[in-house]
């Protein structure tokens, strides 16, 4: 870690959740290719959403997908002509990130272990992939985003909503693994946001449709000065 890198506390659970997610990452791409989960291009608001921020970010700077998982979003902005890259916490969603897409640069780091310089991005990505995050280590995260952002950058981010926590024990049809969904209400989630020193800007706030529970998407710019 950087000298001048505030450090942030390490969540307890964090080699159980890394662990998780290498037992469910051949699964998860395999869902992926075969069902279209987690395909933006299936979800018209969602792909709105991430259009938004390619248009915002333009060649800003670079961009960082933290928690990209195989890499498709990361992907996904590259060919909208960002200089977009990816980290994920699990050594096996990277591995499947880089196989799929070779065209893009990809890492293994926690959101809660990343070397960010001040002011060296153009925009941050956290498309449902901070929900692990507990809730007093969520704000410290979201504070390293706001630093590493360039004045006039922006911030993206989709999250589960509800009411308290969820352990998971199953998922993508592996058993056995141990994860907690943070949920937050939406307008909890924002005044974290806010309180890390970026400015929302917009707000999608989805339905569960049966197979995913209700979320919502926020965007946030950190201010020019």
């Amino acid at each position: 870690m950087r000298a001048d890198t505030p450090r942030i506390d390490r969540p307890a659970d964090l080699d159980a959740v890394r662990t998780s997610y290498d037992q469910v990452a051949g699964n998860y791409v395999h869902l992926m290719q075969t069902t279209g989960m987690g395909d933006i291009r299936r979800y018209p608001w969602l792909k709105a959403a991430v259009d938004v921020f390619a248009d915002a970010v333009g060649d800003s700077g670079p961009v960082l997908d933290v928690g990209c998982g195989p890499g498709q979003v990361t992907a996904y902005l590259a060919e909208r002509g960002v200089d977009a890259s990816g980290v994920d916490l699990s050594p096996g969603m990277i591995e499947n990130a880089r196989r799929l897409h070779p065209q893009c640069r990809f890492g293994v780091s926690s959101a809660t272990d990343l070397e960010l310089a001040d002011g060296s991005l153009g925009g941050v990505l956290g498309w449902w992939s901070l929900f692990n995050l507990p809730r007093d280590v969520l704000p410290q995260v979201l504070g390293l985003f706001a630093r590493a952002l360039k004045p006039g950058g922006h911030f993206l981010t989709g999250t589960h909503v509800g009411e308290g926590d969820l352990v998971r024990t199953e998922a993508y049809g592996k058993e056995g693994v141990r994860w907690t969904t943070h949920r937050w209400r939406p307008e909890e989630f924002v005044a974290v946001i806010e309180g890390a020193g970026l400015r929302p800007v917009a707000e999608l706030r989805l339905p569960g449709d049966g197979q995913t529970g209700p979320g919502v998407v926020v965007m946030a710019k950190k201010p020019e000065a």
